[in-house]
């Protein structure tokens, strides 16, 4: 594969209206559909039950929902969990008459209208998952507190990394990566759990590092003797880590599909967060940090006496005095 991709020429840059203009109807589209349906938030996070229960046949999920409305629980969401017989059962932690239920009885409640409705032995619980509310606050706190450290260290990381020019287009741009996996996550409705909140935070540090990558190609070709366009020398630095970004991508997208399709509904949507973040990294290392680095070179240009990104200085080459004789033949 690196022999194929050596020495390619693609114009990644051209088309960046085009690109630009696909991610901003497809980021204000997800996060619109956010604003109408919420997020769709874990058991972690909202505080209450959390019961898988498995049927030797399967049921009818209307009279699942019956069961547990009838049990007190109105509203509760009801997902079949991988086989049509494996079902999840997320209940808040209310109950009626306007008191207060410990979540415990709340599991033990749904379980007793579940065993009266389908029978002693049905159906199997497998699991149960309790958490308080004031533990569900805190968890969403914590959670904030880790997304808003790591961006601030990543800021910081930039500030001695790169000048500011390359700085604020990394920034920008994975800006953009957690906008438009926000987006994905609402329009495929998954799940925020704390799983979910760590494929977020991997894909900040993802996105990162291929721009990095870029980045510190299109320097060392800043830094060679020959003046050319900041667009050239873009367009040449993404050709020459493609061959890189090629193998890297293609093997984290191979294992986040085996997770995908073969590590169960539990890490799914950490599955989805993380192939999608594996796309829209790639992006926007190309179509979003390279048009920000060329907008801010345009818009506030380097002084003299400043090192040009645009066209570094070519060294003079030494010349021969004019007034040198030829080198005399070597006699005897």
């Amino acid at each position: 594969m690196l022999r194929i991709l050596h020495g390619t020429n693609y114009d990644f840059i051209k088309p960046w209206r085009i690109a630009v203009g696909i991610t901003a109807v497809f980021i204000v589209g997800g996060l619109a559909f956010l604003g109408i349906h919420g997020i769709n938030k874990s058991i972690e996070f909202t505080g209450g039950t959390l019961m898988q229960v498995q049927f030797q046949q399967p049921p009818n999920v209307g009279d699942i929902r019956a069961t547990v409305d009838g049990a007190g629980y109105a509203g509760s969401e009801i997902q079949q969990f991988g086989s049509p017989r494996d079902f999840t059962i997320r209940a808040a932690g209310h109950a009626q008459g306007g008191l207060v239920n410990n979540v415990e009885v709340a599991s033990r409640e749904i379980e007793a209208a579940l065993h009266k409705k389908f029978g002693a032995t049905e159906p199997k619980v497998v699991r149960t998952e309790i958490v308080g509310a004031r533990v569900g606050d805190e968890l969403s706190r914590n959670a904030m507190i880790a997304i808003v450290i790591s961006l601030f260290v990543t800021l910081l990381y930039l500030a001695f990394r790169f000048e500011w020019r390359f700085g604020v287009a990394a920034v920008l741009a994975t800006a953009h990566d957690l906008f438009s996996t926000l987006a994905f996550l609402a329009i495929m409705r998954l799940e925020v759990s704390l799983t979910v909140v760590a494929a977020l935070l991997t894909v900040i540090g993802y996105s990162l590092n291929d721009t990095i990558i870029i980045f510190d190609r299109v320097r060392e070709n800043l830094k060679k003797a020959r003046p050319e366009p900041l667009y050239v020398v873009l367009n040449r630095s993404i050709n020459e880590t493609l061959p890189r970004s090629i193998l890297t991508h293609v093997t984290v997208a191979a294992a986040t599909l085996s997770l995908l399709l073969f590590a169960g509904e539990v890490i799914r949507p950490f599955s989805w967060i993380m192939l999608f973040g594996i796309v829209t990294g790639t992006f926007s290392s190309i179509y979003i940090a390279g048009p920000i680095l060329l907008w801010i070179e345009r818009k506030w240009p380097r002084q003299r006496g400043e090192k040009s990104a645009a066209r570094p200085t070519t060294p003079a080459a030494p010349t021969r005095p004019a007034s040198a004789p030829p080198v005399a033949a070597r006699t005897r």
